[in-house]
């Protein structure tokens, strides 16, 4: 296999990537976040799904959280409907051990370790990719479960002119939508601008007392979001081109609680990268940025408290193409995290350098990646991880992979320095984690893919005081379907994951908290012509709230349908309808999901 020679930099800026495991009949994506360089989903060794904007629209998902509900690994908890804490367990990991990037940005706050998804705007986003499994060796902490990056939309068309896109929508529970981008350039200098707001007045969040919530308000708790977004770049000469991007969502959100129950917030992402090629062997990226996590609670009209996270990034990558089938990557990142609030933090920044090499090979049928990576944390000292995969291919129906890695997660600044709860001397978690996989195309309209893995994770931070004294083993098993049958389109993910309590404790061999075994989810899709229809069944099975296996959250089952009508060739309409049965459920204990919602919305797309 051809390796292209594109640091990750670059790789920020691309927008030619297609559905993943998606829709058999299009192009292989590039994929970014697995490895770091341009690679399709052929070549790499990872476990990746790609969410492109056409499935985004395709799908009308509303939010990251709805656009990600039942890829394969993938569990959601939200504690209240749109716009509400959202955490995502990826391969029945904790919810923090999953790094989540915005173009290329490590996003989330420093204090709770946890990223705000349900506040990103999905209108301004391109794609997203979810690579599974440990990427520590290439990313640091937190990559344990995985990597979530987002790639925001990015300016530039063939012919130099402008595409305006514009949105506008509504319904059920007093729901408003509007967005509307701007993208222009050539192939010299590109730029796209946008804009989206969104509103809701939501549903009654919590149904608890004086426990859950510790709160009985049954009221709408509402939420309103306003976002926008500005990428652009410059190509200087045919060797160093550079390009920048800023995104910044606010949000208001209530919430029943006894002692808050609004709060503001502001998730923020700024970055410039240059980029050098002065010789085809090799290519050089400088990426400097800053992500900002700013939130302000009250009660009633009482203000509570104020947190705001700041983390400084910078990273250097330089990428080696010794020839067509082999490329070595070496690079460094450094990360600044500050914390400013009004709560008394004993240490309020920590800085981590570190220091990363890869190996990519093809040998005929067979492909290798090794990698390697050390971190010298200032809080917790040296960390280092490493993985290896193999490939073979034995014919486009069939290829075999095999993976192995370790990653760790570093302490949050809650974890180690709130007053009352944080432990100072707190080690990193770790895990290590095996992989076996089958994947394959035929007939040019299906592919397949079956993965199953274990991961050991030592060191869980839990407890109180907190400490290092748990483990968890998770086992799993991942498989994708997609066909064309009779011009319909067929999609089926599946996840059956076994996460449970190892630490030889009182919850030796209970399951991990709202992490349900099975989940699946199936599209089903086809176009009439200027007419399209659709409709997606999700089900998810029990699962327990509480370590100890006592608060039970039942399964469920949800259908969601949809329609587009195409009016022009620039204008369309659609039509949602979520939760079809009404079906009530948890995946929070005391904490609803929304119940029957009606929807449409009109699109604008130049050509």
């Amino acid at each position: 296999m051809k390796y292209p020679l594109l640091p990750a930099a670059v790789l920020l800026g691309a927008t030619q990537a297609s559905m993943a495991q998606r829709a058999p009949q299009q192009l292989d994506p590039i994929i970014v976040t697995a490895d770091r360089v341009a690679r399709t989903a052929d070549e790499t060794l990872a476990s990746v799904t790609v969410i492109t904007r056409e499935d985004i629209e395709r799908q009308q998902a509303v939010s990251v959280p709805d656009a990600l509900r039942g890829v394969p690994g993938v569990t959601l908890s939200n504690t209240g409907g749109r716009g509400k804490a959202t955490s995502v367990f990826l391969r029945g990991t904790n919810s923090d051990h999953t790094l989540v990037l915005i173009d290329g940005m490590k996003i989330g706050s420093a204090t709770t370790g946890a990223a705000a998804l349900q506040d990103l705007p999905i209108e301004l986003i391109d794609r997203i990719e979810v690579v599974r499994g440990p990427r520590a060796s290439l990313y640091g902490s937190e990559a344990i479960g995985g990597v979530i990056q987002i790639f925001t939309r990015k300016g530039g068309t063939p012919d130099g002119g402008w595409r305006p896109t514009f949105s506008i929508g509504g319904g059920s529970r007093s729901t408003g939508e509007v967005a509307a981008t701007a993208a222009v350039g050539t192939d010299k200098a590109w730029l796209n601008a946008g804009i989206s707001a969104d509103t809701t007045n939501g549903i009654n969040a919590c149904e608890g007392t004086s426990s859950g919530c510790f709160a009985n308000e049954p009221d709408r708790d509402g939420y309103n979001n306003q976002s926008y977004n500005l990428r652009g770049g410059y190509r200087f000469s045919r060797s160093l081109d550079a390009d920048v991007q800023f995104m910044q969502a606010h949000s208001n959100n209530e919430f029943d609680g006894g002692f808050q129950n609004h709060s503001t917030n502001v998730q923020q992402v700024a970055s410039a990268t240059l980029r050098y090629h002065p010789v085809d062997l090799w290519k050089s990226s400088l990426t400097v940025g800053q992500t900002q996590d700013r939130s302000k609670s009250y009660y009633y009209s009482d203000f509570a408290s104020r947190f705001l996270t700041r983390t400084d990034q910078v990273s250097w990558q330089n990428d080696f193409a010794i020839n067509n089938d082999h490329m070595v990557t070496v690079g460094l990142d450094y990360q600044n995290d500050h914390v400013s609030s009004d709560t008394a933090y004993t240490v309020t920044s920590r800085d981590n350098k570190a220091i990363f090499a890869q190996y990519l090979g093809s040998f005929g049928a067979s492909d290798v990646q090794l990698s390697a990576r050390n971190d010298d944390n200032e809080q917790f000292g040296n960390h280092a991880t490493g993985s290896a995969a193999f490939g073979y291919t034995f014919s486009p129906a069939l290829r075999l992979t095999a993976n192995v890695g370790t990653a760790f997660k570093a302490p949050t600044f809650n974890q180690l320095y709130y007053p009352g709860y944080g432990t100072p001397d707190l080690k990193p978690e770790k895990s290590k984690s095996f992989e076996l996989g089958a994947s394959g195309k035929f007939a040019q309209t299906s592919n397949w893919s079956l993965n199953a893995y274990q991961t050991q994770v030592d060191d869980l931070i839990a407890g109180y005081p907190l400490a290092n004294i748990a483990k968890a083993r998770i086992r799993g098993v991942e498989a994708t379907l997609g066909t064309q049958l009779a011009g319909t389109q067929f999609t089926l993910f599946a996840t059956y994951v076994d996460p449970k309590d190892d630490s030889g404790g009182a919850n030796d061999g209970k399951l991990l908290p709202r992490r349900p075994k099975q989940s699946a989810r199936l599209d089903i899709d086809h176009d009439f012509g200027r007419w399209s229809l659709g409709g997606s069944l999700y089900g998810a099975g029990k699962s327990y709230d509480d370590a100890a296996n006592k608060t039970k959250l039942g399964g469920y089952g949800t259908v969601d349908l949809r329609a587009e009508y195409e009016l022009t060739k620039t204008w369309r309409v659609q039509g949602r309808i979520e939760n079809l049965f009404d079906k009530r459920h948890q995946t929070a204990y005391y904490y609803n999901q929304p119940g029957f919602g009606a929807f449409i919305t009109l699109r604008y797309a130049a050509l």
